[in-house]
């Protein structure tokens, strides 16, 4: 089943205002922004930072532009149909927020410029050609690339002594692929052994983390996309219920009750995709925009679930923390 919800926001009221000599102007023409998202517009921190990112740029919605949203949790055949409505409507440009939907907006049209808000190794996956010259109709920003997640595997080592088994929990696809790849080639060096185990639902949840168990695992590892972000309460839950010490790279995944967060912020992606917006919208050609990588990565430490797990986290890596929950 697809789910779909569609919002239009209009101007209210007219947008221009009649001349003095009474003889009626032309109505200037709004540019539509598409935005497929993985999430509900109601529950969207990404939709939240891309409006704000315009606000800041002095855009008014409804009177200098318009959205068109359109979310699904679906695969690519949801996003593929739903970008190719926004197509349809005319839009004049697209701000995917997954990867799944850069892919099918991709899919949908080659000429109406796409904006990544948050890809996953977009040159792998051939979204764009390379970084400093993407080519085509995509541009943005590039969230994860190689040595992120094997950097996730190198802090749980360090905060759980003696780490020599991990579990990995992944959904399918070939995103998710490569992540694991990942972890896989630091997990070689580290020397320790993975068990990746694959969840499709929310349900398969609650049999993960058991076969983990069975499999004598010492910590979890989370990869990434809309399903880790939605159950991030739950598998923070269920982790601590089999009292596994558990690293995400999901925001807020610490504030659910994870051990750690260690990656960069989506929000400040997203808010930042606002200004390839508007470089777009101004003339400029996807082509032309270099995809951008974060900066800066922010470590979080719960220390209430360290607490709960009997786990003493060494102070070198404390020190290191952008934050700690106490």
């Amino acid at each position: 089943m697809i789910c779909r919800r569609t919002f239009i926001v209009t101007a209210g009221g007219s947008l221009l205002v009649a001349s003095l000599s009474a003889q009626a102007q032309p109505e200037a023409k709004v540019p539509r922004i598409g935005v497929l998202s993985g999430r509900p517009p109601n529950n969207d921190p990404c939709l939240d930072a891309l409006r704000r990112g315009l606000i800041d740029l002095g855009y008014v919605e409804g009177r200098s532009h318009v959205l068109e949203l359109r979310w699904s949790d679906g695969a690519n055949e949801s996003f593929l149909k739903l970008g190719s409505d926004l197509v349809a409507r005319k839009v004049a440009v697209i701000v995917a927020f997954i990867n799944n939907a850069t892919v099918a907006a991709k899919q949908a049209t080659s000429t109406i410029p796409i904006v990544m808000a948050s890809g996953s190794f977009p040159v792998e996956l051939g979204i764009v050609a390379s970084l400093a010259h993407p080519g085509g109709n995509i541009t943005g920003l590039a969230e994860f690339s190689t040595g992120v997640f094997a950097k996730r595997l190198q802090l749980l080592k360090e905060a759980v002594p003696g780490l020599a088994r991990v579990a990995v929990l992944r959904t399918p696809g070939l995103a998710s692929d490569l992540m694991v790849k990942d972890i896989d080639d630091a997990a070689q060096q580290l020397r320790v052994r993975l068990d990746v185990i694959t969840v499709r639902r929310a349900e398969d949840l609650s049999g993960a983390f058991p076969t983990a168990v069975r499999s004598r695992v010492q910590g979890v590892l989370t990869t990434q996309g809309p399903f880790f972000a939605v159950n991030r309460t739950e598998i923070a839950q269920a982790a601590l219920k089999h009292r596994l010490p558990s690293l995400s790279g999901e925001v807020g995944a610490a504030h659910a009750g994870t051990l750690m967060f260690y990656g960069p912020s989506t929000r400040e992606g997203c808010q930042r995709a606002a200004t390839y917006v508007q470089k777009i919208l101004r003339g400029a050609k996807p082509a032309d925009l270099p995809v951008e990588q974060p900066t800066k990565f922010e470590l979080v430490i719960n220390l209430k679930t360290a607490k709960d797990l009997g786990l003493t986290i060494p102070q070198s890596l404390l020190l290191r923390a952008d934050e700690i929950i106490r």
